[in-house]
């Protein structure tokens, strides 16, 4: 594995710990990226898309009923109604269109939840791209909604059955394919890990949902929010809606991660997914970050019920705002996020993903303690009809 020097982006985190024969895809991947990301023709393209595809601007909505539950006032960035119903097509139209500049005729990717997954079969369509998506075999039975709809699309669904069948495992296998097929294919990864230069562009391409919050927070209050609660997985729907507001200090950002069971761990697999939270320094998938290991280095499996947040690892920009006190690493359990998922259910008339659930559960945890401030925006990621199997299976359970 090679790193290359003056690539780690993050403080100590970050860089290309990738095989010497994807360092000139990696190459190509960030000249073009360079060439385009500030190109007018480019960025016009782009925002048509995003605007007359995607629907954006998505709405930024004061959840009132949840406000005097909760006992703060409560903001809803809504990108549960982009088109597919997550952020993650904000990322997929960007890295599509830029799979057209450079003239690859092949996306690949990987997907936890389905969302990424099924962005990209949306992207790939829209652009006639051929798009095929590796998915844990485990998230395929769990989201297997989300496996017709990629299909419809016209994507390739390759469930993968090594490992612990999720999203770490599909990273594993996506990248194989890209070793083998660098001339030809773009590998669209869906968060904000990987090797340079994924984390800064899928942070960038996602900064649109930071960028609108800023404005229209200042048309309904006049002011910045107290506080900005995002989950975090690998942590891209977080770093969209953070980045735009890392220079405002005033403003506190809250990365809610996975507790899962809770934070314990074995010598194979932790019961939770928190990796800011309860990891270590290490290497995944291309990057240093902080990771879930064991004393010998292994990789942990992690454990979510939102698949989407099941993963070992996270962004190398997150861990770096972490140790520097930027963002606050927080988490909220299994159970906690099913009764946030039922709050806004109920009290909101909006079905949230199990994901964006973890967000809402740590409000309701942190609100009466004062320490979100007085107004608080909260990053309703993606929709959750494509969890209502399984909370349907935790009612029967019970």
């Amino acid at each position: 594995m090679k790193q290359e020097p003056g690539l780690t982006k993050f403080g100590k985190y970050g860089g290309q710990f990738v095989p010497e024969v994807l360092m000139p895809a990696l190459e190509e991947l960030t000249e073009q990226y360079e060439r385009y990301k500030d190109d007018a023709v480019f960025n016009e393209e782009l925002n048509y898309y995003l605007r007359d595809f995607g629907g954006r601007p998505s709405p930024l909505y004061h959840a009132k009923r949840l406000s005097k539950e909760y006992g703060t006032k409560i903001y809803l960035k809504r990108e549960d109604l982009v088109h597919g119903g997550a952020h993650k097509l904000n990322n997929t139209l960007g890295q599509a269109l830029l799979t057209k500049y450079m003239g690859k005729k092949r996306i690949i990717a990987e997907t936890g939840a389905g969302q990424h997954g099924t962005a990209c079969a949306m992207a790939g369509a829209a652009f006639g791209i051929s798009t095929e998506v590796y998915m844990g075999a485990k998230d395929t039975v769990r989201q297997r909604m989300n496996v017709y709809r990629m299909e419809l699309m016209g994507a390739k669904v390759i469930p993968v059955r090594s490992g612990s069948q999720t999203l770490k495992d599909a990273i594993n296998e996506a990248m194989r394919d890209w070793v083998a097929n660098v001339e030809t294919t773009h590998y669209m990864i869906g968060s904000v890990v990987g090797p340079h230069p994924y984390p800064m562009m899928v942070r960038d391409f996602q900064s649109v949902i930071g960028k609108e919050v800023r404005t229209q927070i200042m048309g309904k209050e006049g002011r910045f929010p107290d506080s900005i609660v995002a989950c975090t997985g690998g942590g891209s729907n977080a770093m969209g809606i953070f980045h735009p507001f890392i220079g405002d200090d005033d403003v506190a950002l809250f990365a809610v991660e996975a507790g899962g069971g809770g934070l314990k761990s074995t010598d194979k697999e932790a019961l939770h997914s928190a990796t800011l939270c309860a990891g270590e320094e290490g290497v995944l998938h291309g990057a240093r970050t902080k990771v879930l290991q064991n004393k010998y280095g292994q990789i942990l499996e992690s454990s979510s019920i939102a698949a989407g947040l099941d993963y070992a690892g996270v962004g190398p920009e997150l861990a770096y705002l972490a140790d520097i006190g930027r963002i606050k690493p927080c988490y909220s359990l299994d159970s906690e996020a099913l009764e946030a998922f039922h709050d806004l259910c109920r009290l909101e008339g909006i079905i949230p993903a199990l994901e964006s659930s973890h967000a809402v559960a740590y409000v309701k945890k942190a609100a009466a303690s004062g320490e979100l401030g007085d107004v608080v925006v909260i990053n309703i990621s993606g929709r959750g009809d494509k969890d209502l199997e399984t909370v349907l299976g935790v009612k029967h359970e019970n």
